[in-house]
Parts: C-alpha cells; structure tokens; sequence
C-alpha cells in the first residue's frame, strides 16, 4: 500500500486516460493518492475526480504563482467545497521567488490568509515554497499551525531546516528529487528524519524520479520515491511505503 499525497492527475496532460493511469498506479502498489487542484480548472477536476474514484481525495487551494488573481469570489469557491467529505487539506499554498507571478507582498497576504482558512475549515494545510524557504518558515511560525498540522510537498531543504518545520507542527513530503543523484541534502533529510513526520509523493506530472528524470511523472512512481527512502534509511520498502501510508491517513484524517 502506497499513498501518493500529492499529485495533479488534474492536469491536462492526463485528460482522458486518468482512469489508464489509476490502474497503472494500482499495479506499482499505489492505491490511494491526493489530486491537487490550485487554480480553478484543477480545482474542479480535482473535485470530480475524488467524486468519481473511491481511492482519490482532493486538496484545494491557490498557487503563490496565482495570488495575484486571489479574490472574494476565489475565497467563496474555496470554502463552497473546504467541507466536502473527499476534501482532504487546503493547497497548495505558499510563496515562489523563482517565477515572481507577483510580489512577495502579495504572496505573503495569500499565503497567511488561506492558512488561516485551514484553521477555519479544521484542515492541514500543503505548503509549495521554492526559493523562500526562510520566509515560509517565518510566516508559519507567525501564523501557527492549526491542531491538524501541515504539508511541506516536494521538500527541497535540508535535515536541519526539515526538524525547523517539524517542530512547528509540519509534515515533511518526498517527491522524486529524493532520487537525484545531487540532492544530498534532501537525501539526508529523508534518512534521518523521524519516520511518523514523512509523507511520499509524485508531483506527477513533474518531478519524475530516477530512472525515469526528464520525462513525464505519473502516481505509479510514488513507488520509486519509497524504495529510495528504503535505501537511504536501510529498511525495506513495503515498512516505508505502510509507514508513509499511515502518516498519510492520520494528516488527512482519513478513516478505514
């Protein structure tokens, strides 16, 4: 049993063979997974596919490199669907230096506001950063982090900035970077790291793993995220991916 916590089966690059993809994901042993819409085509398809597939849960939010087009209405259609029973945490959410859609002002005031619709919906919140490590971490540590935690997906960071966000209350997520023959940062992190504070993930369809880097990502290979983790901590897959499984359903308050 694997749990692939974030990826966009939403996005257009699956239109029309997500059911194919289901079952390929089935057959590398990942039987649930978490489709993240953060705009509002994704959002929507990430709603009607956790309606449609038992398997699937949903998490919605607004993108940093979209917070420029954040608006009551956005906010309305966000809690019109934070309380629908296969919606699982508010994002992603968070700030991006590297494409600067808008300025970090701008990014600061989304991000803040959407974690405290978290709070308000009684859900853990999934958290994008890229290039603003620091600053993610000051604004969660200003804001808090509500009794259902949070989501660092695809953590980029080191060990000692990964036990940081733990200790504010957040889980840590391994994409397929974890795989990278480089990141040697994030390959310490996913070794000594706390086993019940990580989560696995795709990105798909971004962030293929090895050996498949470079081309597209697709939830089957969650399954190469965890036999990487398997490696680097010494253990077996199936301990990682039945561990991971289980943080999974304990964050998004899933019951079986």
């Amino acid at each position: 049993m694997i749990f692939d916590t974030h990826t966009h089966l939403n996005a257009e690059q699956f239109w029309g063979r997500e059911a194919q993809e289901i079952d390929k994901a089935l057959e590398f042993g990942v039987t649930k997974m978490n489709i993240v819409g953060f705009d509002a085509p994704t959002i929507k398809k990430s709603l009607a596919l956790a309606t449609e597939f038992d398997n699937l849960y949903a998490t919605i939010g607004w993108h940093p490199t979209e917070a420029g087009s954040y608006s009551s209405e956005i906010e309305q259609m966000l809690t019109d669907h934070l309380g629908d029973p296969k919606v699982v945490a508010l994002g992603e959410i968070g700030l991006d230096y590297h494409w600067m859609s808008d300025p970090k002002e701008v990014q600061e005031t989304v991000f803040r506001r959407q974690i405290q619709l978290s709070k308000d919906h009684d859900l853990p919140f999934m958290v994008h950063t890229r290039d603003a490590l620091s600053d993610t971490y000051e604004i969660i540590k200003s804001e808090g982090v509500g009794p259902r935690g949070g989501i660092m997906h695809s953590f980029s960071g080191s060990y000692q900035e990964a036990m940081q966000f733990i200790d504010l209350g957040m889980m840590i997520s391994f994409s397929g970077v974890v795989t990278f023959k480089k990141a040697l940062d994030i390959q310490e992190a996913a070794k000594l790291l706390p086993l019940d504070k990580i989560l696995v993930e795709t990105d798909a369809p971004y962030l293929a793993p090895m050996p498949f880097r470079g081309r597209e990502n697709t939830p089957a290979y969650t399954k190469f995220v965890v036999e990487k983790i398997a490696e680097l901590r010494g253990m077996s897959a199936s301990e990682v991916a039945l561990a991971t499984y289980h943080n999974a359903l304990k964050v998004f308050d899933i019951d079986e």
